[in-house]
């Protein structure tokens, strides 16, 4: 557990420098109203959202109130505090299909949102388990897409069904499934288009992989994820809700969090999406892709050991 605790800090801590960085010198202090006023702003700076930063704010002085020998490091233990409960259900898990068959993931979001890598590393992952997985190359639609999912699954030694560029993106993923069947795999994860020339085109073409994948097993797709590039932070929702409304979401990802100051937004994005934040990207390594802990990333935004 220690290491999941000291992985998040230091892949938050772009994150921790924009909320604290403000106030760092008040930690081994004690704090005043002024203080408290700047704690405000820095955690705007991190894109905790406003609903987020009153709520932190609000439990800080309602402490400070009672207590004025309080000290800055009091004041973050209490945020971090808060916005654990504030993520109380926002942990989860992938969703397995039942009977035996491969358990389909599919990936959606727009492009530059690191689909591709995550579906690599999920696979990776699963298979680092010992559990079998096969990648399937749904986004055909983008030119680059087949050449950099194939250079990650020959990297990680898992298996992949591709496509040509322009092939039907539905009849890859059926393809894939009869694959991950045949093979025994216990996951297949597919990595799907995240820009067509209209959005009705992109979120049509996700509903016929729907469709075509439940004519192999009607329960599949048994997920439905969105991954969602933390340096975005809140302006991810609408696009999220876009994809919700086509291609019901079960969980979302959240990447690229070490390379930005926003990562306080996932709370803003749990608490608009209703859905489970299942991992997040803290780094470039396949096993920088950590199950979210929503203890250790409060910790760590917060700069707390």
């Amino acid at each position: 557990m220690f290491s999941v605790f000291k992985k998040f800090k230091n892949g938050l801590k772009r994150t921790a420098d924009a909320a604290l960085g403000a106030f760092s010198s008040m930690l081994g202090r004690k704090i005043s109203e002024e203080d408290i006023a700047a704690i405000e702003e820095t955690l705007f700076a991190a894109d905790f959202g406003y609903e987020t930063a009153e709520e932190i704010v609000g439990a800080i002085k309602k402490e400070y109130s009672r207590n004025r020998e309080m000290r800055g490091m009091d004041a973050a233990r209490i945020g971090a505090d808060y916005l654990y409960k504030i993520l109380a259900g926002a942990e989860g898990e992938l969703a397995r299909a039942p009977d035996g068959a491969p358990t389909v993931v599919c990936l959606v979001g727009v492009n530059g949102a690191g689909k591709t890598t995550t579906c690599a590393k999920l696979a990776f992952e699963a298979q680092s388990r010992g559990e079998d997985a096969v990648l399937g190359a749904c986004d055909t639609f983008r030119a680059a897409a087949n050449e950099q999912i194939r250079e990650w699954a020959s990297r990680l030694g898992v298996r992949l069904v591709e496509s040509e560029h322009g092939a039907d993106a539905a009849a890859t993923a059926f393809d894939a499934w009869q694959c991950a069947k045949a093979k025994g795999a216990k996951w297949l994860f597919l990595d799907t288009a995240g820009r067509f020339h209209t959005k009705e085109n992109l979120m049509s073409e996700l509903s016929k992989i729907g469709r075509v994948l439940k004519k192999n097993d009607p329960s599949a797709p048994h997920n439905s994820v969105i991954v969602l590039d933390g340096s975005l932070g809140s302006n991810n929702i609408e696009q999220a809700l876009a994809f919700d409304k086509a291609f019901p979401l079960t969980g979302a990802i959240i990447t690229k969090l070490d390379g930005t100051g926003r990562g306080g937004s996932i709370a803003g994005i749990y608490r608009k999406l209703k859905v489970p934040i299942l991992y997040v990207g803290l780094g470039e390594k396949p096993e920088d892709l950590q199950k979210f802990n929503a203890r250790a990333y409060a910790d760590g935004v917060f700069g707390l050991e």
